[in-house]
């Protein structure tokens, strides 16, 4: 990778790598792609008439009369307009003849199997909607769910949109307390959960921490309960029903009713900079057209033949879009799977692979680092050969676990698309389309189609190729989120008053020399060194381009002569020797690669090289308790972290080496 340093101004964010390897489409891909080289032209004529085009690809029970209704920063998309989200992700696909195709190929962690058809989803989502009828659930009432990686998890959320009911799906991982706060805030009176759910080999419960929640929730009513583990669970019988019990014997049919299209579908739970979690609130008809478009234009899907698997947890916004309601919507195939990638064993996500001959995998950066650090040995050992595209999301991808996805994974045959999006966008805004893009490693490369997007300065301005600076959305877009559930002022202040009259997304990025784009992350994970603004991500990129990095995490600690200063937490590939002066000389050439690809300026102050990194249990790092460590505070908040105990051991080891130096 070549790397050069950009000279901007302060307030600037510094565009530092430059990347030369290009990826055309196959010849063979691009002819058969969905999205043809006309589409963009298409979108930026006339925007509206693009996305009215892609809703009609859905089923209304009444026509919209009017696309967008814009008052800034709120929307409606397709007014006027009715439907059922539920009945287009299932009961349209049945009427069409599709009933036998398989919707979901489900495994356990344990190794236990369900084939679930459109016909099975159709009569399992009908029963669940007569049991929560029975339990007294209406349209506008709010129900949490609070579930293992399940197929009732997605029979739930599909029997709550079917009733007009806002669904909030809390992750299973996480506390009774934040569970309890998330019930609170939506007033949700009814919560579904499970006895547990399997994770690296074990029962972990999730029944208890909703007893505990619903203690200060007075006013949820009832709590249906699935067995999934079998474990012994605390029980009320005057508010609590076991899902077998009332969903079975519900009739096999049920009559949907049309919603109208700012019917509210779901609320979704994100952290803010203060302690209140951020409700999301997402509608039906925009939110439905963004997700099924994004996922038949930007994934290629072939319905017919395609087995799909976005390897996410449901619990996040990821797996809502597309897990549940892009794929349904799209009558696709999909595979999911309840467990960890290394249970029982290493190669678990290339046996799945092989055995449902998955033809397009979609997962987060972290987790092909994971598989980096882990080797290569495992996949190549499994026929990957279903293989045809290869999809990237939650943060920006580096450029080696780029090539080693495409390398390893893809065989060097299947295009990757690298996609940019957050809970507040509903889908997909920044993307390749794969039979059209010339894509680079570690590149968002392009605005979807109807998707206006820029990269501002701090006064609003237009930065120029090879610059950075703040990524913005500067049109309406059909998935985005209607505000924050219940505070309106909160959604202005956090999202559009930055940059009046653009939505601003929290991230920065840079054009590179052709226009396109590039993530820099998060624009409180940019430092301040002596005067250049640089974001971590460009230094992770860095340290991971050297071949013995699986992986990095890079903070800015507090530095009397230069501000802030690096600070790079490594994981190395393997068994690489960190012991004694074998881990000095590595750290020493670290440090002068960093200085290498990217300038001197960059160079890390120093450099801890440790065995894992503190990582939520969606798998990103958090990069707050880094910083922590860094600057020697007390640590925050670890409730949510996948291993506690790996940010203290952190925090030992860099004691440890600071005495050392003493």
């Amino acid at each position: 990778m070549e790397a050069v340093v950009s000279e901007i101004r302060e307030e600037g964010l510094s565009a530092l790598l430059h990347e030369t390897r290009t990826f055309p489409p196959p010849e063979e891909f691009a002819k058969q792609a969905n999205a043809q080289p006309g589409i963009y032209a298409e979108a930026e004529s006339d925007p509206l008439a693009f996305w009215a085009s892609q809703a009609k690809r859905l089923t209304w029970d009444t026509p919209w009369t009017e696309v967008l209704e814009w008052n800034l920063p709120f929307a409606k998309w397709f007014v006027g307009g009715k439907l059922n989200v539920a009945v287009n992700c299932v009961d349209r696909h049945v009427a069409a003849g599709l009933g036998e195709r398989v919707a979901l190929h489900w495994e356990g962690e344990p190794g236990d199997t369900r084939t679930i058809t459109y016909k099975d989803l159709l009569t399992l989502v009908s029963q669940a909607a007569n049991g929560l009828t029975e339990l007294g659930v209406r349209a506008g009432d709010k129900v949490a769910i609070y579930m293992p990686m399940i197929p009732e998890t997605v029979v739930a959320m599909l029997a709550c949109a079917r009733l007009g009911a806002p669904h909030t799906v809390v992750f299973g991982g996480f506390s009774a307390d934040a569970l309890r706060g998330r019930i609170l805030d939506c007033d949700a009176h009814f919560v579904i959960t499970a006895d547990g759910g399997y994770r690296r080999g074990a029962a972990a419960a999730l029944k208890p921490a909703v007893d505990e929640a619903v203690q200060e929730c007075p006013d949820v009513r009832r709590v249906l309960v699935v067995r999934r583990t079998g474990q012994d669970v605390a029980w009320d019988e005057s508010r609590d029903v076991w899902w077998d019990e009332l969903v079975p014997r519900q009739a096999e049919t049920h009559e949907a009713e049309a919603f109208d299209a700012e019917q509210p579908l779901y609320i979704m739970y994100t952290s803010g900079t203060t302690a209140k979690p951020k409700g999301i609130l997402h509608t039906s008809g925009g939110y439905l057209t963004h997700v099924s478009a994004t996922h038949r234009l930007i994934f290629d899907i072939k319905p017919e033949t395609d087995v799909f698997w976005t390897a996410a947890d449901i619990g996040w916004v990821t797996g809502h879009s597309y897990i549940v309601y892009g794929p349904l919507a799209n009558g696709t195939t999909s595979v999911m799977y309840e467990g960890t990638p290394d249970t029982p064993a290493r190669d678990r996500w290339w046996q799945l692979i092989e055995k449902y001959k998955v033809n397009i995998l979609y997962t987060a950066p972290t987790t092909i680092r994971t598989f980096m650090k882990w080797g290569e040995d495992l996949p190549a050992a499994h026929d990957l050969s279903s293989l045809r595209l290869l999809g990237s999301v939650g943060e920006p991808i580096n450029p080696e676990a780029w090539i080693w996805y495409r390398t390893h994974i893809g065989r060097d045959r299947c295009p990757i698309v690298d996609t940019w999006w957050q809970t507040e966008t509903g889908g997909i805004l920044i993307t390749p389309l794969p039979g059209i893009t010339a894509t680079k490693p570690g590149a968002a490369m392009t605005p979807f189609p109807g998707i206006s997007a820029d990269v501002i300065d701090n006064d609003g301005n237009s930065v120029g190729n090879g610059e950075g600076g703040y990524l913005v959305i500067t049109e309406p877009w059909p998935g985005m989120t209607r505000g924050i559930y219940g505070d309106d002022e909160r959604f202005i202040e956090t999202y559009w008053k930055r940059f009046p009259g653009k939505y601003f997304a929290g991230d920065g990025a840079k054009r590179d020399e052709d226009g396109d784009l590039w993530l820099l992350g998060r624009v409180d994970d940019v430092m301040n060194i002596s005067g250049h603004r640089i974001s971590t991500t460009e230094v992770e990129h860095a340290l991971v381009s050297h071949q013995a990095v699986a992986e990095a995490a890079v903070v800015g600690a507090n530095d009397a002569t230069t501000g802030q200063a690096i600070v790079a937490f490594v994981t190395l590939k393997g068994a690489s020797d960190v012991d004694g002066e074998a881990g000095e000389k590595l750290v020493a050439e670290l440090r002068d690669h960093v200085a290498h690809e990217i300038g001197p300026i960059a160079k890390p102050r120093q450099i801890l090289l440790t065995p894992e990194l503190p990582k939520t249990r969606s798998g990103k790092i958090m990069r707050r308790l880094l910083r922590d460590v860094a600057d020697d505070r007390p640590l925050g908040d670890v409730t949510t972290l996948l291993d506690p105990t790996v940010v203290n051991a952190i925090k030992d080891h860099m004691t440890d080496e600071a005495a050392e130096k003493e």
